[in-house]
């Protein structure tokens, strides 16, 4: 499957199914918090798999189920006040997870290893698997927690968070296709990707969010300079978490990060802008348009 039919699939099916996952309203979200947590899972199991082929790891099945472990207290955190359950109101809860996995982390290399020289490499790749495809998926999940005159904003949020990251990532391509041959290779990790291609993953990911200033002033108020400076952001994070994922895989020369996705590879593929992005997303949100109860 060639390039364009494979774009041309994610957009026909494949956002469709990710729009009816944000709509769906029941549970608060709970379909989305059911993707997140599985993006989670096969995510974990990719980059282990990468990291696998230079370094040797904690067990397998033991980083999935921590790295899952995250977003699933996230996911709770999310859902348990729409059925009357307010065990914790507080996001440290989240951190608290992160931070436990990281100490059973710890624990299983200080009790379970006899040689002691691959601790270091073992330790930070897992952390970092952990931390990658775990914790900061978390902020898709956080999103749903927010409020605006006591009415939930997660459908416009997340709308506009995707459609920045899929503007990014699809009017870069476009024009990188159209205009880019003259001027790639200005990045290693990548040597396809072009200076256009760059400039129209700005305008992508900018101009998604001047539609969404528009569509719910009420949500994104103020002046439209911070918006603006918000799209920027966005499309540096989305840029940089795709060329980022391109590093991992050079590094242990493979071209997919998996198989999953017909033309497209592995999850790892298609979520990496989308993984950098979330916490820049929520934090900034929060900051300039905030706060959301």
């Amino acid at each position: 499957m060639n390039k364009i039919a494979s774009r041309l699939l994610i957009f026909f099916i494949g956002i469709p199914i990710v729009i009816a996952f944000i709509v769906a309203p029941f549970c608060n979200h709970i379909l989305l918090h059911i993707l997140v947590c599985l993006i989670s899972a096969l995510g974990a199991s990719e980059l282990y798999d990468i990291f696998s082929v230079k370094y040797k790891l904690l067990n397998k099945k033991l980083i999935i189920a921590e790295s899952i472990f995250i977003p699933l207290v996230a996911a709770l955190y999310a859902i348990l006040p729409s059925l009357g359950i307010n065990f914790y109101s507080g996001q440290e809860i989240i951190t608290f997870a992160y931070i436990v996995t990281i100490l059973i982390s710890f624990t299983v290399e200080v009790f379970s290893q006899k040689e002691f020289e691959d601790s270091n490499a073992r330790l930070a790749s897992s952390i970092f698997i952990i931390t990658y495809t775990g914790f900061l998926l978390t902020f898709i999940s956080r999103m749903t927690t927010w409020t605006l005159n006591g009415k939930n904003i997660t459908v416009p949020v997340v709308c506009v968070f995707i459609l920045m990251v899929f503007l990014c990532d699809s009017i870069a391509w476009f024009l990188g296709v159209l205009f880019g041959k003259s001027n790639r290779g200005i990045v290693k990790a990548s040597p396809n990707k072009s200076c256009i291609g760059f400039i129209g993953g700005f305008i992508g990911s900018v101009g998604a969010g001047i539609l969404g200033y528009y569509l719910w002033p009420q949500i994104f108020s103020g002046s439209p300079l911070k918006i603006i400076f918000t799209g920027l952001c966005m499309a540096l994070s989305s840029i940089v978490g795709d060329l980022t994922e391109s590093v991992f895989k050079r590094s242990s020369g493979i071209k997919d990060s998996g198989k999953i996705i017909p033309g497209r590879g592995g999850i790892l593929d298609s979520i990496d802008s989308i993984v950098v992005s979330a916490p820049i997303f929520y934090l900034l949100v929060s900051i300039l348009f905030g706060p959301f109860n």
